[in-house]
């Protein structure tokens, strides 16, 4: 039972009162240590969504690829990680404990699945969101993204330093194992059985890393389900097993001849009577709640857990002060969340915030102490919903702000006043972050922080809390770093002091870096921290600020802003715009175009954390306008505008960026309620329609080729990043390449006269200098049109008056597990001087797996490679090495949903159904070696041997068990070693042609011809080796 199937394990105690994420709860006292694992654990969907259910949401989502169910694999990552846990001896040791992270090459864990759980939470991983909680997280997650119970969620785990000892339950283990092993972690034979069956209610076992259980090529896309209803948590895993009517593969077919029917041992240890106990829905579901539970708050001795983490009923989020230009105000940002979960008909129709000043007064200047905001946007979770409400208030910076109340107002005319547990919501505006004047670029990080003059005498720190790559792809979560910087005191501005501090070298995970900004020392320090660095722009805007002589200390309450503070002032790397009180004269509506700028359309922001659609200048603040966006970004080919306030700039749209429809973009301007302004990660873009200011006759880049848009400059491969047409021309211009790619989604230039097209870009084809693109079009001089070996990229876009999605690929290839009788092997080396199947071939572009099925169908084998060749065979060439499947990725050039290899690689196909004897890649713990001659005068392998009339090559990889090589020979004969004597080299693989005595369909050498075959190693799983 090694819970190596995409499936799980786990149990739980006894029943438990589960608490629901409704019900009357006072809310936690904000901020608490907790907010970053609410957020993520409740923002599913919708606005501001936290995006952790990515690959589980659907249940049926296969991210990792076919007949590999995330969801399962969350819930099975979780048990490998507690499962080691024992409580034999002593205290308990290990548990919920992260370590799987320094696991994944052990014995224990074969498969992908763990580490493709956690290369996906590594991006949620900081200092406030640990590697364990996050699995915990993830079992959360994978149960209710399947319709299963709520598992409460506690926080407070702590990660471990270092791997854990072996002991995960193995499939092949006795019942009376399995029962030692549970009670080591803590639970009783009642619970294990329990644990088993809510574990196993998702998923199924997969061919490739259990192929006694579930036999290479049995399945159509290499998993046997665990009952009927793989993508839905219930009970079928039980009523079917009572019945006697389930297909569990852990129950019935061939694992009951391994020995490895792991789960009727298990379901069977005390008679049934626990299983019969679960087959009734509800029961099964609070058992799941409870066991799972029980599971995942499985511990090390001395950590402490929380409560579990229920939603706030009202949530402050990312709320920042900011010193105003002029340094005479304060900026109050944020969001405040509110749960309407349960409101009913009814709906909250804007929120209420009345702060006291930095006395604890109601004294808060000429615009008074109340704030007013209205709904931005709503956010779904499992079992919760909540709106937002923007906040945005300006505040005097000689009074200042030292907390606040809430009051959410309905739209049936009742309010209720939250004062978050009697602490109110406090804020300090003793030092803070500014925004504006810090910036992230490659790497190197400036921070100005804000800190109020009456305090100069503390010290001020920057505290950072990174994350580098450890650079082992079997270590995918990052090491998290911690350090301190002493921050330099700067100019005097108003009532406040600017300190700066610089850090480089963060690397390529800068983006993910946390910032804590501390004044003074100890318990009475004064902190604005777990600040984003990817919320930075990537240059520091001056500030500007009045004359020195009118530096105080801070202590001033006489001085309000002017009543025109909106106005903002303009400086040489940024412009605004004065928000004016008018009434519009025209409705909100999309610019087709703004000066020398067309509107592209809606584009979504790219999904990997700290990109963007546009990496150049960028900009934020109150009255943006798609004026003043345009004039600062003077000099790009494109801008846009996004959440009403943000500007970017660009020479280049990142090509993670996908088109939006237009409606997404649905933010008014904050500047100019008749224009938008994008929205929530949507981008209002635009692209340049005038000169490209360079000397006459001198090629540019061209932003635009209508219907496409310029993405970049591009590596060609000897594969061909676009592989869907080519037309070349002497006379090539863009728009001769445009019209020649109509209707596939990328078209792009090469060498001056080559024009290609396709509905995808390789994976391979990395982006690169723009200027790298540097020869003119053969058919007009003044346009780029790429260079040797170099791509100019165009996308296909929306028109500017759409409001549907860009078409996108129809199609996306895929890497078929079966095709016909045939199963997948992988992607394949061709051999060294010789073809891995050499029995027969042939190429075209008609080429599909399909049809090239057909034609091998003879053979135990086929191949396809470079997209339109077909090869076949009953044995791969011993040169022949198993390789990274992503090598073969080259579509096929008569079906481009299929990929058929690529250059110099083969998808390799294997059926044991079509006649005539075959070498199999995988023989129990062996793998294909190749054919091999005798040795001079010594025997090949001279381990031990033996000669049976029977012979197979099951029973000679049985009787060698523990040598590093068998073969068989002449049908009867086996040798077992670890090493091949004098003499014995590399046959052709079609020596090896005598059928095994004791079964026809396998090959077993021949007259002085081994087939021999070698251990497949541990690591990496799936990937063959030859010396």
């Amino acid at each position: 039972m090694r819970w190596g199937i995409t499936t799980p394990l786990f149990l739980s105690a006894a029943f438990l009162t589960l608490p629901t994420s409704s019900s009357a709860k006072q809310d936690p006292t904000w901020p608490s240590q907790i907010d970053e694992l609410e957020e993520i654990m409740y923002q599913v969907k919708g606005y501001r969504s936290r995006q952790f259910g990515g690959t589980v949401i659907p249940c049926s989502s296969e991210a990792a690829g076919p007949g590999r169910h995330n969801a399962a694999a969350w819930l099975r990552a979780a048990f490998h990680d507690m499962a080691t846990s024992t409580i034999a001896g002593g205290p308990r040791q290990g548990g919920m404990d992260g370590s799987l992270q320094y696991e994944l090459t052990s014995s224990d864990n074969i498969g992908p699945a763990f580490n493709t759980t956690l290369k996906f939470m590594a991006d949620y991983y900081t200092s406030r969101s640990g590697v364990a909680d996050l699995l915990a997280l993830g079992v959360y997650y994978s149960v209710r993204s399947c319709s299963g119970p709520i598992v409460p969620i506690a926080a407070g785990r702590i990660d471990a330093k270092e791997a854990g000892p072996i002991g995960v339950p193995l499939p092949q283990n006795t019942a009376f194992t399995f029962e030692q092993q549970f009670a080591r972690m803590g639970f009783n034979k009642t619970e294990m059985i329990q644990a088993v069956a809510c574990g196993h209610s998702i998923g199924g076992v997969h061919e490739t890393e259990f192929p006694q259980i579930v036999p290479v090529g049995s399945t159509e896309n290499g998993e046997g389900p665990t009952d009927s209803t793989v993508d839905v948590f219930d009970n079928n895993v039980v009523t079917e097993y009572v019945a006697g009517n389930t297909t569990n593969p852990m129950v019935v077919g061939p694992s009951i001849q391994a020995t490895r029917n792991s789960d009727f041992k298990v379901f069977n240890s005390d008679g049934n009577v626990t299983v019969k106990a679960l087959v009734e829905p509800k029961t099964f579901n609070n058992v799941c709640a409870n066991i799972l539970r029980k599971m995942i708050e499985v511990v090390p001795d001395g950590v402490v857990l929380t409560d579990p983490i229920q939603p706030y009923e009202v949530k402050p989020v990312n709320m920042q002060l900011t010193l105003n230009t002029g340094a005479t105000s304060l900026q109050l940002s944020g969001l405040i969340r509110v749960r309407t979960t349960e409101f009913g008909t009814d709906s909250a129709e804007s929120v209420t915030l009345t702060y006291k000043n930095r006395d604890g007064k109601d004294s808060c200047g000429n615009k008074g102490c109340v704030y007013k905001a209205d709904p931005l946007g709503a956010t779904q979770g499992f079992d919760d919903t909540f709106m937002w409400f923007p906040i945005n208030l300006e505040i005097p910076a000689s009074t200042g702000i030292s907390s606040f109340t809430l009051k959410v107002n309905m739209a049936s005319g009742t309010s209720k006043a939250y004062d978050n547990n009697g602490e109110t919501y406090l804020v300090q505006d003793d030092i803070l972050l500014q925004k504006p004047q810090s910036c992230l670029l490659q790497g190197k990080l400036q921070v100005v922080a804000a800190v109020r003059n009456d305090l100069g005498k503390l010290p001020v720190n920057m505290h950072l809390s990174y994350k580098t790559p450890v650079g082992d792809p079997n270590r995918p979560i990052p090491t998290l770093h911690d350090d301190t910087v002493e921050m330099k005191k700067g100019d005097c501005v108003g009532s406040y002091t600017f300190y700066t501090a610089t850090y480089d070298d963060l690397g390529e995970l800068d983006y993910a870096t946390k910032i804590d900004l501390v004044s003074g020392t100890g318990a009475t320090a004064r902190r604005d921290d777990f600040k984003a660095a990817s919320d930075l722009g990537a240059n520091c805007i001056a500030f500007d600020g009045p004359p020195k002589s009118q530096c105080t200390d801070g202590s001033d309450p006489g001085d309000d802003p002017p009543e025109s503070s909106t106005t903002t002032t303009t400086t040489s790397t940024r412009t605004t715009a004065t928000k004016t009180t008018a009434v519009p004269t025209e409705t909100l509506h999309h610019r087709s175009a703004v000066g020398n700028y067309t509107l592209v359309g809606c584009q979504a922001e790219p999904t990997a954390a700290g990109t963007r659609a546009l990496g150049g200048a960028s900009f934020a603040y109150d009255g943006m306008t798609l004026e003043s966006c345009m004039k600062n970004c003077t000099g790009y080919y494109y801008w846009g505008t996004e959440y009403g306030r943000e500007c970017y700039c660009g020479n280049s749209v990142n090509p993670n960026s996908k088109n939006a429809t237009l409606t997404e973009c649905n933010i008014a301007c904050s500047g100019d309620e008749t224009e938008y302004c994008g929205a929530g990660d949507r981008v209002e873009l635009y692209a340049t329609t005038g000169t490209i200011p360079t000397p006459t006759g001198t090629p540019a880049p061209k932003p635009t080729v209508t219907p496409y848009l310029r993405i970049g400059c591009y590596k060609e491969l000897s594969t061909r990043a676009l592989t869907g047409g080519t037309f070349p021309s002497d006379d090539m211009t863009l728009e001769l390449c445009a019209t020649s790619c109509d209707g596939f989604t990328y078209f792009a230039t090469e060498y001056g006269r080559e024009c290609y097209c396709g509905n995808f870009i390789d994976s391979r084809s990395n982006k690169t200098a723009d200027t790298e693109c540097n020869m003119p079009c053969g058919g007009e001089e003044t346009e780029y049109c790429g260079a040797s070996n170099r791509l100019e990229m165009y996308r296909l876009i929306n028109p500017p008056t759409s409001t549907s999605t860009t078409p996108t690929p129809t199609v996306t290839p895929t890497h078929k597990p079966t095709v016909s009788s045939y199963a997948l092997e992988g992607c394949w080396t061709e051999g060294k001087g010789v073809r891995a199947l050499d029995s027969k071939a042939t190429a075209g572009n008609n080429i599909t797996l399909e049809s090239c099925a057909d034609f091998c169908k003879e053979y135990h084998y086929f191949g396809t490679e470079f997209g339109r060749e077909c090869h076949c065979g009953d044995a791969l060439a011993a040169s022949s090495n198993q390789t990274e499947l992503a090598e073969c990725n080259v579509p096929c050039a008569g079906d481009v949903s299929e990929y058929c290899g690529a250059a110099d690689r083969l998808d390799i196909y294997y059926s044991n159904t079509t006649a005539g004897p075959s070498q199999p890649l995988v023989v129990g713990n062996y793998s294909w070696y190749g054919c091999q001659t005798e040795g001079d005068g010594v025997r090949a392998l001279a381990g031990k041997s033996r000669v049976v009339d029977d012979m197979t090559l099951d029973v000679c990889a049985a009787f060698c068990d523990g040598f590093t090589y068998f073969g068989t020979e002449y049908g009867v004969e086996c040798y077992c070693g670890n090493k091949f004597g004098n003499g014995s080299v590399a046959a052709t693989t079609g020596d090896c042609n005598t059928a095994c005595a004791g079964d026809a369909t396998q090959l077993c050498g021949a007259g002085n011809r081994l087939s021999v075959y070698e251990v497949t190693p541990i690591t990496p799983p799936g990937r063959i080796r030859r010396p």
